[in-house]
């Protein structure tokens, strides 16, 4: 397999791993090769994006390699995640939310196992709001990351605590019990932007 190919193959990869990145190891498992061309990959994949002015980086974090955006491009994401559109949640968004809410701590494996479908998306999305966030790492191979929910969170829903969520039926979660929840959470979420919409006015 040609070189520039290897790198399109760690650039993918890195994308996928999101926040948790890999590390080298990793990285030389999946690609089945060694892992000092792991290394010459990454070091060179890292001066293209920086030649090309491109909007991502490759940061080094507990060795782990990760996909970061540049430090000065901040002011940026910081307008996107306080845009009016701010209070609007995918339910996407809104069942992984309920799941962090229920479970947390919790990783995004397991997240992914209630919710049967990839939710790495949801997760920067509800990162991005500030209503979830990293409280630890998972005692597990790769110490992934345990999410938990955030003072914002609970302001944005008017809780002054996690024991005022709505209560589950059943602490598994299962789909229907899911949707229930979610829904409590939409309504309660849609109510409190509403009285503060009409606050501001």
């Amino acid at each position: 397999m040609e070189f520039q190919q290897l790198k399109s193959i760690i650039e993918g990869l890195l994308f996928m791993a999101g926040d948790e990145g890999l590390n080298k190891r990793q990285l030389a498992d999946i690609m089945r090769i060694d892992l000092e061309y792991v290394e010459e990959l990454v070091f060179d994949l890292q001066r293209d994006l920086e030649r090309d002015g491109r909007g991502v980086q490759i940061g080094i974090f507990a060795g782990s390699y990760r996909l970061t955006t540049h430090p000065e491009h901040a002011e940026y994401f910081e307008r996107m995640a306080y845009t009016p559109t701010r209070a609007q949640l995918s339910q996407a968004a809104l069942e992984t939310l309920s799941i962090v809410a229920y479970k947390q701590p919790i990783t995004r494996v397991e997240i992914e196992e209630i919710r049967g479908v990839k939710c790495e998306r949801a997760i920067h999305t509800l990162v991005a709001k500030d209503l979830i966030e990293e409280v630890g790492r998972a005692e597990a191979i790769g110490r992934p990351i345990l999410y938990g929910t955030t003072k914002v969170f609970l302001d944005s829903f008017g809780l002054a605590s996690i024991k005022e969520l709505p209560e589950a039926k059943e602490v598994s979660l299962d789909a229907e019990d899911m949707d229930e929840q979610t829904q409590l959470l939409f309504e309660r979420y849609e109510g409190r932007q509403m009285t503060l919409d009409e606050v501001k006015e």
